[in-house]
Parts: C-alpha cells; sequence; structure tokens
C-alpha cells in the first residue's frame, strides 16, 4: 500500500515539444488525483507551467533524425547532469517520454541507481533499430504505448507493456470523432479551404515552409478562390513563419490546435509526424511531407526502416491511404498532381474523410493521461 502522508519525488525527462505535452498532462492527472508528488526534470514551458521543477529546458533544442546531430554535444552534457542528479537526490520514480535516442541514457543512468523507470511512449523499435530491444528490456520496468498494435509485439518480446492510448487525443471525447467525418456534398475545389502544416521544430520549418508556400502558389493557380491557412503553436513561430513568407504566397497565421485548424479545412498538407494523427482526427484528408538528407538515407536510413511506409497514418492502415512523400522529395510537381488529383474528386475526399476517423477511433477510447497516471501511482511504493 501506498504510505498517503508521503511525498514522491518523480524525475520526468522530455525533449521534444510533444513529450513536454505528454508530461505536462501526466502532472496534471496525478494532481487531480490528491497524491502529494513533487516533480523535477528536463522538458519544456508546458511541464514547467504544470508545476515540473526544470533542471534544463531541452524542448527548445529539440531537432529531428540527421539534424540532431548537430546538437550531440549538448546533450551529452544534460545527461552527465542528469546522472549527478540523480546520484545525489531522492527520486522515487523516473518517466521518460519519447525521444528514445536521448532518454536510453537518462533510463541507464536511473537503473544504476536503483531507481525505476517507466517509458512513456513506447520508442518504434518494430520500424527500425529492433535490436535495442535488449536495452528495452534492461532498463524499462513499464512501458506504455500509444498506438494499438504496439502492446502485443513489445509483449511477445518480454516487456511489461501497457496501451494507454494516444494522448494526442486526451481532449477529445470518442464518440465526437463520428461526427468529424467530412461529406464534401456542397464541395467546390475552385474555393478549397488548405491548412498547411510545417511543423513545429525550426529545422522542419526551415526545410518544409518553403515548398508548402510553393505548392500553395501553384494550387492558387488553378484553384482561383483557394485560400491557405497555417497554424503555429505560439507567438514566436508564428512570427518566424511569417517572417518566411515568399513572394506570391498568401496565408492567414494563426495559434491553434492542429486538430481544430484540419477541421476547419478541407485539406491539409502536412510534416510528417504526430500532427498527422490529429489531422486523421479531424476527418481531413491530407498529403504528408517530410525533407531529410537524400545521401544519408541511401547510405543509411533505407537500411534501418523496416516499415513499408513511414508515416504513422500509413503505418495504421497498413496501406497508403493518404499520399506520403517521405523520407525526402525532389520536385513539389508529383505532390501537387497527388493535391489536385484529390481535389477533383470529392467523392475520393469524403471516403478518405470516413476512413481516417475510424482509424483514429480506436485511440480516442482510452485517455493516455488517465491510464498512465494510474500506472505511476502503482509503480510509487
Amino acid at each position: 500500500m501506498q504510505d498517503e502522508a508521503k511525498t514522491y519525488r518523480i524525475f520526468l525527462s522530455a525533449a521534444e515539444p510533444s513529450g513536454d505535452a505528454y508530461c505536462a498532462g501526466l502532472i496534471t492527472a496525478l494532481k487531480e488525483k490528491g497524491r502529494s508528488v513533487e516533480f523535477v526534470g528536463v522538458g519544456g514551458p508546458k511541464m514547467e507551467q504544470a508545476g515540473c521543477e526544470l533542471l534544463e529546458n531541452t524542448v527548445d533544442r529539440a531537432a529531428m533524425i540527421y539534424k540532431a546531430f548537430g546538437h550531440v554535444g549538448y546533450y551529452y552534457a544534460v545527461i552527465r547532469r542528469i546522472r549527478r542528479f540523480l546520484k545525489s537526490n531522492r527520486i522515487d520514480l523516473v518517466v521518460v517520454c519519447d525521444s528514445p535516442s536521448f532518454n536510453f541514457h537518462i533510463a541507464k543512468a536511473a537503473k544504476k541507481v536503483g531507481t525505476r523507470t517507466l517509458f512513456y511512449v513506447a520508442p518504434q523499435l518494430w520500424a527500425w533499430a529492433g535490436w535495442r530491444i535488449r536495452k528495452l528490456r534492461g532498463y524499462c520496468d513499464r512501458l506504455c504505448c500509444i498506438l494499438p498494435f504496439e502492446e502485443q509485439w513489445f509483449h511477445r518480446r518480454g516487456i511489461n507493456v501497457t496501451f494507454v492510448g494516444h494522448p494526442l487525443l486526451d481532449n477529445l471525447p470518442g464518440d465526437e470523432l463520428i461526427n468529424c467525418k467530412k461529406t464534401y456534398d456542397n464541395f467546390d475545389p475552385q474555393t478549397v479551404k488548405v491548412a498547411l502544416m510545417p511543423g513545429s521544430r525550426r529545422a522542419e520549418i526551415e526545410s518544409i515552409w518553403p515548398a508548402m508556400q510553393q505548392i500553395a502558389i501553384r494550387l492558387k493557380q488553378k484553384y482561383s478562390g483557394a485560400a491557405f491557412v497555417t497554424v503555429a503553436s505560439n507567438a514566436q513561430r508564428r512570427q518566424y513563419l511569417q517572417e518566411a513568407q515568399i513572394a506570391g504566397f498568401e496565408c492567414q497565421y494563426s495559434i491553434d490546435s492542429v486538430r481544430d485548424t484540419a477541421a476547419a479545412c478541407d485539406f491539409t498538407v502536412v510534416t510528417s509526424g504526430s500532427a498527422t494523427l490529429q489531422v486523421a482526427a479531424a476527418g481531413c484528408p491530407m498529403v504528408i511531407l517530410y525533407q531529410s538528407s537524400k545521401i544519408l538515407w541511401h547510405l543509411l536510413g533505407r537500411r534501418l526502416v523496416r516499415t513499408e511506409y513511414l508515416s504513422l497514418v500509413n503505418i495504421l492502415a497498413g496501406r497508403e491511404l493518404v499520399p506520403e512523400y517521405i523520407p525526402y522529395f525532389t520536385s513539389i510537381e508529383p505532390i501537387v498532381q497527388d493535391v489536385t488529383r484529390l481535389l477533383d474528386n470529392k467523392d475520393t475526399l469524403a471516403q478518405t474523410s470516413s476512413k481516417l476517423i475510424a482509424l483514429t477511433e480506436p485511440l480516442a477510447k482510452k485517455k493516455a493521461r488517465e491510464e498512465v497516471a494510474n500506472i505511476v501511482l502503482t509503480m510509487l511504493r
């Protein structure tokens, strides 16, 4: 039994905006359960606002895949600091959220000092680097996965795992999704409203945003009444997007959620990542882009990746439900052709919307922050 009077100390580790948001939700859920818990760790502004004492703001340095190499020195300095902290401070539980390349080091440090560790968001070992399953077994006491098929995959490999639902959909009632299907009964592509979502990380915006604007310009040439909107996570990101606007492109800039923006649009051009699931939960057809190093992909990436598709939407569907241009694209022409092909067929748009809702419904049936909070409480003994 837990000691109701004891104050527990939890160390949280997040290195990206998504992990920052997930951990903030977990902190809030634990506080609502009335336990006396103190939170310390590394992460971002949402965790700090929720009540976590930050040793380091790692989220502002977030980078993706190959671009992360430029931050190696910084992250190793942070890891050394965390090791020292865990050795000299009492921590009852370590929760590492996503970012496995970084958080495996944190989990290893926790193991060395005898502190139990919960992995919140399963590393995608089923997609690549499957050999790290041994590390996960050694460092992980409990694993929370956010994609339904992952539970069986990790369980078969000896991991104590639980599917908790997807935290991006925590605030969405599961029975509400059915009402998000778009029918396109009165849709006119000449007045289409398109959401452009270049991601939240500066590196993504630098590589994707110019191409998205060029795509929009091409679409405007065919659909004279087309309107474009882009969503930013905060005022700083919005300003950066506005400053990077190219000649001939017009767009409405807003600070809003990805899902609400997609729900108000007919189509979305979105950077690969968790945002694609939010777009899917809005029942909004999309095309998915990512731009990484072509050279490094051919030298290394394609030898590591084991899945046929790279976007979460198509991985969950088990087929190309929506067009994906990942890990890179060499021209916007095929992308423009795919978008126009879809916009010119409202029946296909409606069918895609229905399939996207069906795909995301299982992810919204559980509330991840509540499920993970309950697991945390069982581990605090």
